[in-house]
């Protein structure tokens, strides 16, 4: 393929609306999947136009955006007020969001409709849910629903009280045995896909070679169909340490420090707003005002 062919095809291949099945086709092909979280209007769209094939609204951003420590106090109120917002600003990527903690933990009944509401209220084109076989028959009834499922295995954020923290999962051949049982019980129950988050690169790599859907990889190694970051990771916008598996691709935190600082020291010396950058009346109107001020004031 020439240049140009594969230039075009690139073109062609971000303008075309990601599905189910394109992420099956990508697997098939060998082609790679992108996917980024984002959490907000611009970041979803500068996404979004640079081509990312997945766009997962996580529950991360309960520690990214609104501060808090971990993912669980993250509510569906709040997942739903930024999937909304991101929403209005995707059109390619395949739209996905977390069912936060609590959300599908309750009742099967329960969770079928908060994941509906995803769909009704946010148009999210699927939802992501942490577990493995024990989520196997929730996937089935959410997919019996007319709704997409991506599964999510490995050290999982939601059950860091059980788990002890966030420590890396599958390490004895027996745990690394129980993930793949894991992800086969996900296929087997209708999910699209399978997030494998903080295992270890063999581990993900047997994984996604039994598996027919493709394996979303953080903190997995390279060996799975696609790979996925927190969006302020990749700009190290987290205020915190990066984990091992993070790369900074650009450091928007010292832009944004810069730009403040500049700010802060043009208005201190009033060199911010200039004249230019400041609106004027016409002659008349100043003329007007003048003659007022003179008469009101005895002086301008």
């Amino acid at each position: 393929m020439s240049f140009t062919q594969l230039r075009d095809a690139e073109s062609l291949s971000r303008a075309l609306k990601m599905t189910p099945q394109s992420l099956r086709d990508r697997k098939r092909s060998g082609h790679p999947i992108t996917a980024l979280t984002a959490y907000d209007y611009p970041t979803a769209r500068l996404t979004d136009q640079a081509g990312i094939d997945i766009i997962l609204v996580g529950d991360s951003l309960g520690m990214v955006v609104l501060g808090y420590s971990d993912t669980l106090p993250v509510t569906m109120d709040e997942m739903l007020h930024h999937a909304r917002a991101v929403r209005r600003a995707v059109h390619r990527s395949l739209l996905v969001a977390d069912m936060p903690y609590g959300s599908y933990h309750l009742s099967m009944e329960e969770a079928v409709r908060n994941a509906m509401r995803f769909v009704k209220e946010a148009g999210i084109e699927a939802v992501k849910i942490e577990g493995g076989k024990d989520r196997a028959d929730l996937v089935a009834a959410i997919t019996a629903a007319e709704i997409p499922v991506v599964g999510h295995i490995g050290l999982m954020p939601q059950s860091l009280h059980r788990t002890g923290g966030y420590k890396v999962q599958g390490r004895s051949t027996a745990s690394a045995e129980a993930l793949l049982q894991d992800a086969l019980a996900l296929q087997q129950a209708g999910a699209i896909a399978v997030v494998l988050e903080g295992i270890p690169r063999e581990a993900a790599a047997r994984i996604t070679a039994n598996l027919n859907i493709p394996t979303i990889g953080i903190g997995a190694g390279p060996d799975c169909d696609g790979q996925i970051l927190v969006f302020h990771d990749l700009f190290n916008l987290t205020f915190a340490p990066k984990a091992k598996f993070v790369r900074r691709f650009e450091d928007a935190a010292e832009v944004f420090r810069t730009g403040l600082e500049s700010y802060r020291d043009a208005v201190i010396a009033k060199t911010f707003p200039s004249d230019a950058e400041s609106y004027h009346l016409v002659p008349e109107v100043q003329a007007e005002l003048c003659k007022s001020l003179r008469v009101v004031g005895g002086k301008i």
